[in-house]
């Protein structure tokens, strides 16, 4: 085996060995839980893609208009890198570039752990003129750490966050995400925000629990991830997929909700539980806010609020900050 191979295969062994690890460990908690960056395997991310188009799902819909109307703005002549945490597709990214048309050369580095999403966004970009791509199939913290120890073109960075995946942290964990980005990140550099705002009950369990069923299938992939890469027993038919709106706490919830008794076994993790008929695995928590919320949590952390731009229709805001 070449060291190539042998550095491949020890990664994800090391990798299998966390999953493992902190299924183990978030399962035995009380109440039941998994992080929710595990729901981002291959088919989980493709079921988010088509999440995303969903006519429910207004988050994604009000972020590329935003980011069609105020490219320019966002991406001034002095950008030259850009870092995306969650790259996903880079349908986003490829918009903010082609609307941004006074950029110069650009460094771009994408960050994901889904090798499929990282694959499909290098292979929109790679091709651009005058783009140098760096993959990084990671966490956003490893990935972050990666970008801030590799050289720079002169000029400044724009690192971007959408998709109002910073709701995906609760609030201690928001902070300290924030201020770990802002590490990695010169004075003067960029960070560009995207914050889903909150909306009435019923347009946020529409988004969360679609009539089509693709979030209920992306919140059991997670099921079938745990079965296939743990060994384990979930039987899908006995969870059904509930999204929760927790006004007091401003997130939605998603859980799989055990629907009989049951007893599963995760050999890959070594142990076994069992589940009562209503009992619930807590998979995600999508946390929204008010756009002044944003703005002072970006300045807590090490920025100035330079310019923000909310798409009141589908109640969503995107925040351009410097790095002080």
């Amino acid at each position: 085996m070449s060291a190539e191979k042998e550095l491949s295969a020890a990664v994800a062994a090391a990798e299998r060995e966390q999953f493992a690890a902190d299924v183990r460990y978030y399962l035995l908690l009380e109440p039941r839980q998994l992080p929710s960056h595990y729901l981002y395997d291959d088919l989980g991310s493709a079921l988010f893609e088509a999440i995303c188009r969903l006519p429910w799902y207004g988050l994604t819909r009000g972020e590329m208009q935003l980011l069609h109307a105020h490219a320019r703005e966002i991406l001034s002549a002095d950008i030259s890198t850009i870092v995306e945490l969650g790259s996903g597709s880079g349908e986003k990214l490829a918009a903010l570039i082609a609307g941004g048309s006074g950029a110069g050369a650009l460094d771009l580095h994408l960050i994901d752990i889904s090798s499929s999403a990282i694959e499909e966004a290098a292979l929109r970009l790679g091709t651009w003129p005058r783009v140098l791509l760096h993959a990084h199939q990671t966490t956003y913290e490893a990935g972050l750490e990666a970008f801030a120890a590799s050289p720079r073109p002169h000029g400044r960075a724009l690192v971007v966050f959408l998709g109002s995946n910073i709701g995906n942290f609760d609030p201690p964990g928001r902070e300290a995400f924030l201020r770990l980005v802002r590490r990695a990140m010169r004075p003067g550099d960029r960070l560009l925000l995207g914050a889903d705002l909150i909306k009435p009950p019923r347009e946020l369990q529409l988004a969360y629990d679609d009539p089509l069923g693709i979030t209920a299938a992306f919140n059991r992939n997670l099921l079938v991830r745990i079965n296939r890469e743990l060994e384990a027993n979930f039987d899908l038919g006995a969870f059904a997929h509930r999204a929760r709106w927790n006004a007091a706490a401003s997130r939605v919830e998603m859980h799989l909700l055990s629907t009989r008794q049951q007893r599963i076994r995760i050999a890959g993790a070594a142990f076994e539980f069992s589940m009562r008929v209503g009992e619930s695995i807590w998979t995600e928590s999508s946390y929204k806010f008010r756009a002044e919320d944003v703005a002072a949590i970006v300045q807590q952390c090490g920025f100035r609020v330079g310019a923000q731009w909310v798409d009141r229709e589908e109640g969503f805001a995107l925040t351009c900050a410097d790095a002080s």
